[in-house]
């Protein structure tokens, strides 16, 4: 079927929630994807962060083929094969120290979900159930101006970003939001509602904002300040984490331990799936019926983080994120339209100064053969596989240096 009978039946029968660009993709394998028409692309957005060993990795392939044909669902009422090898594989990522280093081993417990929205759900429900199980009988949870969590009611609730809540009020209760980076608001807000607190709720660095890291001290007097009053830290994860950042999760390189963790995006390259993991001290607050999933931790999705979380763990991507990272950075930097880049790993963003536009750059970047992303009118995200290279890095410089011309 063509791309404009695509857009015709989907303008009849899809609901309108995303302003799609104008490319029917069919096929794609590791950077490059193709459309209807054959014309190759370059993908530096990765499905927003999810295509982590890039697409269609052999090793996923063949896993999610292989339980296609063995066993698709049959709910969490029964073991299945692997869901306790990924969880095993998250607690040992989560418990990553660079070689050279040691630190004490942490035993972390998992639940299974669908999406980042739910992780953070379930994530949030654990932080308020613990407090109150521990008799701290907090219930409010600190997050920061510009965040974002997720589009369900309650993760828009604790999304700081008020143009995004104004449609959908009035939301859930029981959420603050405090400047990030900012030591005496984070100190006041901590004095003013001392034991109220049950969780202070991060991003290390912030995505849909546009890429803005959280600054180590920063978080550092976060987690000093929750132990005072007897609060969780809950890092959302969902973008920053599986090797995104160039270490497996983006708090392991903030000088910080939070008690639980969102996991989504990257974590089975491309199949739907979300975690939510603690620390085991915490994650006994749940009980049988306390949370569920029809679909969470399904035969498929196991199947596929498990291939995709093992091939993770044997490469070399706590090297080669950084260093790509790094020269991404760098060629970015060298661009006359580019007045600010910043970001870790393959979590990076540029500003764009006038009359380019984002959001132009990314509709001429197709007709260059590349996926590109904006997270606002003169800010550029990108989110490559993390099989990304300098060469292909290369390309996309020579391409956007064109498109920057004809948008100028």
């Amino acid at each position: 079927m063509s791309l404009e009978e695509q857009k015709q039946l989907e303008s009849e029968y899809v609901m309108g929630t995303f302003a799609r660009k104008p490319v029917c993709l069919v096929e794609g394998q590791g950077m490059h994807v193709a459309d209807d028409a054959g014309r190759d692309y370059l993908d530096f957005i990765g499905g927003i962060g999810v295509c982590s060993l890039g697409h269609c990795h052999p090793a996923v392939v063949a896993a999610v083929q292989e339980q296609a044909g063995k066993l698709m669902h049959v709910s969490n009422y029964y073991y299945i094969e692997k869901r306790g090898e990924v969880a095993k594989l998250l607690s040992d990522a989560l418990n990553y120290v660079p070689a050279g280093e040691s630190a004490s081993a942490e035993q972390w417990k998992t639940f299974f979900a669908n999406s980042g929205a739910e992780a953070n759900e379930c994530m949030m429900k654990l932080a308020r159930l613990y407090a109150r199980v521990k008799g701290n009988g907090g219930t409010t949870i600190v997050t920061l101006d510009g965040s974002f969590h997720g589009r369900t009611m309650e993760t828009l609730a604790a999304t700081a970003q008020p143009a995004k809540q104004e449609s959908f009020q009035p939301l859930p209760g029981g959420f603050v939001h405090v400047k990030p980076n900012d030591a005496q608001a984070l100190r006041a807000m901590f004095d003013q509602l001392g034991s109220e607190i049950c969780a202070f709720m991060f991003e290390p660095i912030q995505g849909e904002s546009g890429v803005h890291p959280c600054e180590p001290e920063y978080l550092q007097l976060a987690q000093e300040l929750c132990r005072e009053v007897g609060a969780l830290m809950i890092a959302d994860e969902v973008q920053t984490g599986v090797y995104r950042t160039g270490t497996p999760f983006a708090f392991q390189q903030m000088g910080i331990q939070p008690d639980i963790v969102s996991i989504a995006k990257g974590i089975a390259d491309g199949f739907p799936m979300g975690a939510c993991a603690a620390r085991a001290q915490v994650a006994d607050a749940f009980n049988p019926g306390d949370h569920g999933s029809t679909f969470g931790g399904s035969n498929l999705a196991i199947a596929a983080a498990c291939a995709t979380l093992s091939e993770l763990a044997a490469g070399t991507f706590t090297e080669s994120v950084p260093r790509v990272g790094a020269y991404l950075k760098e060629r970015l930097a060298q661009l006359p339209a580019v007045t600010q880049v910043r970001g870790r790993g393959l979590m990076v963003a540029c500003d764009i100064a006038q009359p380019l536009e984002a959001p132009a750059v990314v509709q001429s970047g197709l007709a260059q053969g590349l996926l590109l992303n904006a997270t606002g009118l003169h800010t550029l995200r990108f989110l490559p596989p993390l099989v990304c290279s300098e060469q292909e890095i290369d390309t996309l410089m020579e391409k956007l240096g064109v498109i920057m011309q004809i948008c100028g």
